[in-house]
């Protein structure tokens, strides 16, 4: 790996690694949960809020950013990190989950995705080519292929195709990729590293398949597996990412995309997972609900009405310092939007200083016992509350 980007594994525990991933734009220690900003903005949090929480790695996404405000806007006003001051890494997803879930509003053919868009009906075409020029505007540290996802659930023919599509894809994804780096100097960030993503549903041979695919394509910064948390089982996910963790590259960055349950990132680290992203913290919070060490809870049950307690006992953040789950269910209730902001602070900060604690039992040579005493804590009540 040269240039500005390279990953160091510090150190493993099984299959479990410590590293930092250094980009362009800083490095980033993993584990490490990222935070997504959809349209530039991780709703009802401002980058202050991100940074003194401990994230150091977010997510934006090329669909909703080329219909609303538009990629060649975004550049105009200097990229992603300047127009949304963020000064950390960004990723930028592209868009292939968005389209391919707009069921009846898109044609899928060889060369790319007709789609109608969902703010004005508007027709539109995503291609590979047409995906990193959007992500060149944006101008993340990181960009994602263009990929063909399917439900979770789907049969080996349809995973099959959507997969082998998918790395079709990649190989067009490249040369553009490659043409742009040489031939577009002032993009917003000049370097970029695009990561190819291994589909394959939940079937062993098709995942095995398709990361084999991606190595022999070339060499890679790091690494997506996508098409997971999409309607399958936990174990069959899991299972997935045992097959994953044998094919890939033990020196590179992989990214399980779409995953931000707190179970999931425990079990995706113990299966050389190293960055997770999921809109579940925010959106959760949005809707009452919040993590703690013994599960998932619901603010809006009565049982809090008189509870003085944080959130979570053994949480840092800014909510759970101050706040009672009395008050911030008062607020829910009441529908003040200080409720939805001290919520999805809290979940964001749960999941990000998961992944600190993890990194530290990596670190500290004792992951196994920590996450097999964690997973068995947070299972502890079989119903959220």
């Amino acid at each position: 790996m040269t240039g500005p980007f390279s990953f160091d594994v510090q150190h493993t525990d099984g299959h479990a690694r410590a590293g930092v991933f250094h980009t362009p734009h800083g490095p980033v220690e993993t584990p490490q949960f990222m935070p997504v900003g959809t349209l530039a903005s991780v709703k009802a949090l401002d980058p202050d809020d991100l940074h003194r929480l401990g994230a150091t790695m977010i997510l934006a996404n090329a669909y909703h950013l080329r219909l609303r405000p538009g990629d060649d806007l975004v550049r105009t006003m200097g990229g992603l990190h300047r127009f949304m001051q963020w000064d950390g890494p960004i990723l930028t997803d592209s868009g292939g989950f968005q389209v391919f879930s707009l069921e009846g509003l898109r044609t899928i053919e060889e060369e790319g995705v007709e789609f109608r868009s969902h703010l004005d009906g508007s027709l539109q075409q995503f291609t590979p080519e047409s995906v990193m020029r959007i992500e060149r505007n944006l101008g993340a540290d990181v960009i994602m292929q263009f990929d063909h996802v399917v439900p979770g659930q789907s049969p080996h023919d349809l995973a099959q195709v959507a997969m082998e599509r998918s790395i079709r894809w990649l190989v067009r994804c490249r040369t553009e990729f490659d043409r742009l780096q040489a031939e577009d100097p002032l993009a917003p960030t000049p370097v970029q590293a695009l990561f190819p993503i291994v589909q394959g549903g939940i079937h062993a041979d098709l995942r095995r398949a398709s990361a084999q695919a991606i190595r022999n394509t070339g060499d890679w910064v790091g690494y997506g597996i996508g098409g997971l948390s999409v309607g399958e089982a936990k174990p069959d996910m899991y299972a997935m990412l045992d097959v994953v963790n044998e094919v890939l590259p033990t020196d590179r960055p992989r990214y399980l995309m779409g995953v931000g349950f707190p179970e999931d990132l425990v079990e995706g680290v113990a299966r050389g997972v190293d960055l997770f992203d999921c809109v579940a913290p925010t959106r959760m919070g949005r809707t009452g609900a919040f993590f703690t060490t013994t599960g998932r809870r619901n603010i809006r049950n009565a049982q809090w009405r008189t509870d003085s307690a944080p959130l979570d006992a053994s949480c840092t953040c800014v909510a759970c310092a101050r706040f009672s789950r009395a008050y911030i269910r008062h607020l829910f209730v009441a529908e003040e939007i200080l409720a939805l902001r001290l919520l999805s602070l809290h979940n964001v900060h749960f999941l990000v200083a998961l992944m600190r604690d993890a990194r530290a039992a990596v670190l500290a040579g004792t992951f196994e016992g920590w996450s097999h005493d964690w997973l068995a804590r947070y299972h502890s009540r079989s119903t959220p509350s």
